[in-house]
């Protein structure tokens, strides 16, 4: 959740000489780069790639340019992809907080056992955190704040209760992040869907930044609702008990790409996301929805905001007074909060979750009787008491059926 300050981011065969493939290459290049900017988040990970370590930073110069260590560089060139060589070896002149802006494309490697227990714990929210006072723009069809909502815990097992939820972890500059996310229904693959929805800050940067590294999903996170001091002692298999799912297909708006910010509105409107998600270990030939048992459909067309008697979030919020251990859901009729008079009017509820909830569903039941997605967490104020999401027409559905249609032959 952004607050508005709400708080609120191959090889080549054969015998004739391999030369380097651009796509390859960027693709080579991303992932070394996934490594050693992880590396370079001070907090001491030793999972993030191996051999890539603080030196990775490059070295004793403290300029903060990225260095590939010259281990990854020489495996990279057994398989006929030298970096040195690659756009004339531009990259290095590359900084930390410049890489995303660089590597346009959303390219995310699965490693193996990266995100263990240690690294899913010490994950932040990605808010900032702002003032409610920098919310401008046509407050003619922004309803009174609503009164907070007090965040009721999920009864565990989380599975039995909420199955359709979890939490999505990634690397930022900043370092290692985690948001809220729902398994949703895929048009092309009926009953076997792999696709999940967050919000749009939970992948890209927005406007200053680019796509984010890492991404994973973990559906019933900490599914038994354990304390934070009891997963300490947990293993791998007790906090992700249906798996680590890495993404390997992303889509935002392009609204978020070129609105989004770090703090306040902009961009809120259409801060959604649908991401494609496989399985870490392999999953039987299961697909995400036949593994947790269900997936949500998602409304493009619920009604207009008065006309929605109720709406329930979920998510796992991490900043305090909350952990970001369990899951927490708030219930309540939504209101009207317009950031820009040219962008949708969102909706917005009591609700005193915090940062970390970001992404996460939020469910109407229709008219048939059924729960389906209607937008999920963008934005809430610094002090917590309210939570605002999209409401989802057009440009929402034309993310989703651009991911679904990106995987329906596989």
């Amino acid at each position: 959740m952004r607050s508005i300050r709400p708080s609120f981011t191959v090889r080549r065969g054969g015998s004739a000489p391999r030369r380097t493939s651009p796509v390859l290459a960027a693709v080579a290049l991303a992932s070394a780069l996934a490594l050693t900017a992880t590396a370079c988040n001070g907090s001491g990970d030793d999972n993030a790639g191996g051999q890539a370590t603080a030196a990775a930073t490059g070295g004793d110069s403290g300029d903060g340019k990225i260095k590939i260590p010259d281990d990854i560089k020489n495996k990279l060139k057994e398989h006929g992809i030298d970096i040195d060589k690659w756009k004339h070896g531009a990259w290095k002149n590359w900084d930390r907080d410049d890489w995303l802006r660089e590597a346009n494309d959303f390219i995310n490697p699965i490693i193996k056992g990266l995100w263990d227990p240690d690294r899913m714990r010490d994950a932040n929210d990605p808010d900032k955190g702002v003032d409610e006072n920098d919310i401008s723009g046509d407050q003619g069809v922004t309803d009174p704040t609503p009164t907070p909502v007090k965040a009721q815990a999920v009864q565990p097992t989380y599975h039995a209760h909420a199955a359709t939820s979890g939490k999505v972890f990634f690397d930022a500059p900043e370092g290692k992040m985690v948001c809220s996310a729902t398994v949703v229904k895929d048009p092309a693959h009926p009953g076997k869907s792999n696709l999940i929805w967050t919000a749009g800050h939970c992948v890209h940067a927005g406007k200053k930044g680019g796509w984010y590294r890492n991404i994973v999903f973990v559906p019933s996170y900490n599914d038994k609702g354990m304390t934070n001091d009891q997963l300490q002692k947990a293993t791998r298999e007790e906090i992700a008990p249906y798996g680590v799912w890495w993404a390997d297909g992303a889509q935002t708006s392009q609204q978020w790409i070129d609105q989004g910010g770090e703090t306040g509105g902009d961009g809120a409107s259409y801060d959604y996301s649908v991401i494609h998600v496989t399985p870490e270990q392999g999953s039987g030939g299961k697909s995400l929805e036949e593994t947790v048992g269900s997936a949500l459909p998602v409304n493009f067309n619920a009604p207009a905001v008065p006309k929605v008697q109720s709406i329930t979030a979920t998510g796992y919020p991490a900043a305090p007074p909350y952990d970001g251990s369990l899951l927490y859901q708030c219930q309540d009729k939504p209101g009207r909060l317009s950031i820009n008079k040219s962008d949708p009017t969102m909706y917005r509820i009591g609700c005193t979750m915090t940062g970390g909830s970001s992404g996460g569903g939020w469910v109407e039941t229709g008219s048939d009787g059924k729960p389906a997605l209607v937008s999920n967490t963008s934005i809430g104020p610094v002090t917590a008491g309210w939570l605002a999401g999209p409401r989802l027409g057009d440009v929402a559905k034309g993310v989703y059926d651009s991911v679904s249609k990106k995987f329906a032959g596989q």
